[in-house]
């Protein structure tokens, strides 16, 4: 067997090769660098990993000087789901904004615009877009990140998400293959379970990932997800009928195939990680995303250890080891290339000529043209500062909790004084009618048809208080209510700059 310089053998360094890792910290440690050298090839960053852009530029050179083509991968989808400014929110609207809007022009131009960001701070693989058909407006962890319900719509932005991203020479990451949208249960916390059949699966959920492949997206994430009508007994990541047969084979796509966390309980609950990812590479997966919430050596040390005995047992083909890590091993030449953003300067060109032309940045374009106003006909902007009452769901585990979202921030900068206040829970209305006193209130909701307290809320504040201006953030599904009602397809801080506009009259 080969001995590579740094003293690992073949089977190892390609065990370590399909390992997508987090840690924690703002720098690279030790045992991370030293991984590197011995055939780690991906890390993946967080919100945990990020405090400005000069700063990421820095770790990104760090972990390039210990192997210059590493894949260094971020869930940055802009919208309610950003890592690079999990602090401040997002500059991007997301998905549902851009489906709103539905100009695959402007969402390529998004998209090339947030790859822009992360390849100058030597990011090189993002894990977007959501290709997810959100068909069941009730789904706790895709709603607006989702580019809408149709299936027609979300595959040609999601096409055209996957062009921009990759112009910019980063890699797209399509997800969540075979499709996360008609499920009511969030996998971060267990099994969702799709039941439709093989022909709506085909016309639905597939429909985005066709579209995908054809554009020539780089990489698709799996779901952790069961779908009996493709396979009855294992989830879409650890299925071989799902990942070979269809996605390999019937849809004829032959890139990287990366898992979905898997710490995530879907798998870690059910499966364990180490078992999970020997299945998962077993069934066709090329590289194992694991650092949501495990970030440390003795992870990598696990999975490296369960990978390289579960081809010495035989319950994984050495051979398809061996393609997985090629795979990887492919991308990172990929994006390590002149030619992987081969496109990028005159899109940056013509991009840079459309914000000048129209003024301000694309992110804020967008959010504004997504916005949709009701019973706006005889609303007249606030000139005096309001009250913010913020009916706050918890969030999901996706988007978390470090990211501000709302309108308080914009109105503040715009109507000083402005005051708020978040709520939830049976006594929400009460609450915020208290707190407000005779300021005219703004409040704002992210799914309210989802939360019955949060309707219940809305309920008590616009019975005492019909001069009400109501904000939806999340999908707008509710009837429409109150003295105006704004929906911004989205809580990222430029809907929530675009919506303060309109209530002061900006």
């Amino acid at each position: 067997m080969t001995t590579f310089a740094s003293g690992t053998d073949t089977l190892t360094r390609d065990a370590l090769t399909v390992l997508q890792p987090g840690f924690t910290g703002t720098t690279a440690p030790d045992w991370l660098l030293r991984r590197l050298g011995e055939g780690l090839a991906s890390v993946g960053l967080f919100g945990r990993n990020i405090a400005s852009p000069d700063q990421l530029s820095a770790l990104t050179a760090q972990l390039r000087a210990e192997r210059d083509d590493v894949l260094v991968a971020i869930d940055e989808e802009g919208g309610d789901v950003t890592r690079l400014e999990v602090r401040t929110g997002s500059s991007f609207p997301g998905n549902h904004a851009l489906g709103a809007v539905d100009d695959v022009s402007l969402t390529q131009e998004v998209a090339f615009e947030l790859g822009r960001r992360l390849a100058a701070c030597g990011v090189n693989f993002n894990w977007a877009p959501s290709a997810d058909v959100n068909s069941n407006p009730s789904n706790p962890v895709i709603g607006v990140r989702s580019f809408g319900a149709d299936p027609g719509l979300v595959a040609r932005h999601t096409a055209a998400y996957v062009t921009g991203l990759q112009s910019a020479g980063v890699a797209a990451c399509t997800k969540h293959f075979p499709g996360h949208g008609d499920t009511a249960i969030d996998s971060h916390h267990a099994l969702p379970r799709i039941d439709a059949d093989p022909a709506v699966l085909d016309g639905r959920e597939l429909a985005p990932f066709s579209a995908a492949i054809a554009a020539g997206t780089r990489a698709v994430m799996t779901a952790h997800i069961l779908v009996p009508a493709l396979d009855p007994h294992r989830p879409a990541t650890l299925s071989r009928r799902i990942l070979t047969d269809l996605l390999r084979g019937e849809l004829g796509y032959d890139g990287l195939i990366v898992t979905d966390g898997m710490e995530m309980q879907a798998i870690a609950g059910t499966y364990g990680i180490e078992r999970g990812s020997v299945l998962a590479l077993a069934a066709g997966a090329d590289a194992i995303c694991v650092g949501g919430g495990l970030s440390d050596d003795a992870t990598v040390r696990r999975l490296r250890d369960a990978l390289t005995t579960a081809v010495h047992t035989g319950e994984l083909p050495e051979e398809r080891l061996a393609e997985a890590a090629e795979r990887v091993r492919g991308l990172a030449r990929w994006t390590a290339s002149p030619g992987a953003g081969s496109a990028s300067a005159s899109e940056a060109e013509g991009a840079s000529s459309a914000r000048e032309a129209v003024g301000g940045d694309v992110g804020l374009r967008a959010a504004r043209r997504a916005l949709r106003l009701t019973r706006a006909e005889d609303f007249t902007p606030l000139t005096e500062p309001p009250y913010v009452a913020a009916l706050t769901p918890v969030a999901n585990f996706a988007v978390g909790d470090e990211t501000p979202w709302g309108v308080a921030a914009e109105l503040s900068r715009l109507l000083p004084g402005t005051e708020t206040g978040s709520y939830a829970g049976e006594e929400a209305g009460a609450s915020a009618l208290a707190s407000a006193g005779p300021r005219r209130i703004v409040a704002v909701v992210r799914d309210e048809h989802r939360h019955p307290w949060m309707a219940a809320a809305l309920d008590t504040l616009l019975a005492s208080r019909p001069d009400t201006i109501v904000v939806e953030m999340g999908l707008p599904q509710a009837t429409p209510r109150g003295t105006l009602h704004i929906a911004t397809h989205g809580a990222a801080r430029v809907c929530g700059r675009a919506a303060a506009e309109i209530i002061a009259g900006a």
